[in-house]
């Protein structure tokens, strides 16, 4: 059984701080808005200095530290917000929404996200049994806030001091991306995270549903086809996959079609009809309902406000 007694995050002067500190290194490393992918491969760092609107995006495994401001995401609707006081991890390939919700120029929301990296966590687990929740509502989402804890805000702060000594990083990095995966599975929701390792069998073939859902979205494919490929039955796989993703494999793969039709619109600028023939839709009318019904708006409409759109806006849907 892991130890679980890492206090939550302080709120004396030292606590105070490293805050301070991480924000101004931050603010120093970003100079401008946008993602700054560091030099330590797996960590980048965001700035964005106004709140958004609402921005959809297909979120990878990640770790997601605010430091300044705070930013919603949105899972099938549900809410979930983060700050200096809560970090957000990502354990599986999600359609989400993303929303900077408190940011300014005096103030841009800054935060450092980081890849997770399944190796490394696989290695933890062997070592480690994160135990099971008293209390968790959610169940086995595969989105989740959690308590900011004093020792993980340390190790992601010795982290981005790295940066300021390259010299250091072969050395020390991987250490501390270790400390840092730990620090997550010692959390309150950490348990949560042998679903991304496979350590569950079950939530194994989640993920590897989902891998072929990602490589096959414009295929037509069948619930029975996919509970094949990993040796459910369709009920079993259609509840599990439920569990972790709140939605049903096909929701999720027509979420995966949409999303990539909107990128080839706004990135490669095909038009509505084009972009819906590839991401494997017959009917065009059909696709611009459900566009519609996923993003709010007719996808020529959508397309067109979002080529208007703040840096901010985009940056938001890019997590």
């Amino acid at each position: 059984m892991m130890d679980h007694s890492a206090h939550d995050l302080e709120t004396g002067p030292t606590a105070h701080s490293r805050q301070s500190e991480l924000t101004r290194r931050v603010l120093r490393l970003t100079h401008e808005d946008g993602i700054f992918r560091s030099t330590i491969a797996p960590l980048s760092l965001i700035r964005i200095s106004n709140t958004t609107e609402r921005m959809p995006c297909v979120a990878e495994p990640s770790l997601f530290v605010a430091i300044q401001g705070r930013k919603r995401m949105e899972l099938s609707g549900q809410p979930f917000i983060y700050d200096p006081l809560h970090y957000l991890v990502v354990s599986l390939a999600l359609p989400v929404t993303g929303q900077v919700i408190e940011a300014s120029p005096q103030t841009p929301y800054l935060c450092a996200r980081l890849d997770i990296d399944l190796a490394m966590l696989s290695e933890l687990l062997l070592e480690y049994d994160p135990g099971e929740p008293t209390n968790d509502s959610d169940g086995r989402r595969g989105l989740f806030i959690a308590r900011m804890s004093d020792s993980l805000i340390d190790a992601v702060l010795r982290l981005v001091r790295l940066l300021d000594t390259p010299h250091d990083i072969p050395a020390l990095a991987p250490l501390i991306l270790r400390e840092i995966h730990y620090r997550v599975l010692c959390g309150e929701l950490g348990y949560r995270l042998r679903d991304l390792a496979g350590i569950n069998g079950q939530s194994k073939s989640i993920v590897e549903v989902i891998q072929l859902l990602k490589s096959r979205y414009a295929e037509p494919l069948r619930i029975e086809d996919l509970a094949a490929a990993v040796h459910m039955s369709p009920s079993t796989l259609h509840h599990r996959f439920k569990d972790l993703t709140s939605m049903s494999p096909l929701q999720f793969q027509k979420q995966l079609r949409l999303h990539e039709a909107r990128r080839l619109m706004l990135n490669e600028g095909v038009n509505a009809s084009t972009a819906s023939y590839r991401v494997g839709y017959n009917s065009p009318s059909q696709f611009s309902r459900e566009y519609r019904r996923l993003f709010g708006t007719p996808p020529y409409q959508e397309i067109a406000q979002q080529r208007e759109a703040t840096t901010g806006n985009l940056l938001a849907g890019q997590v």
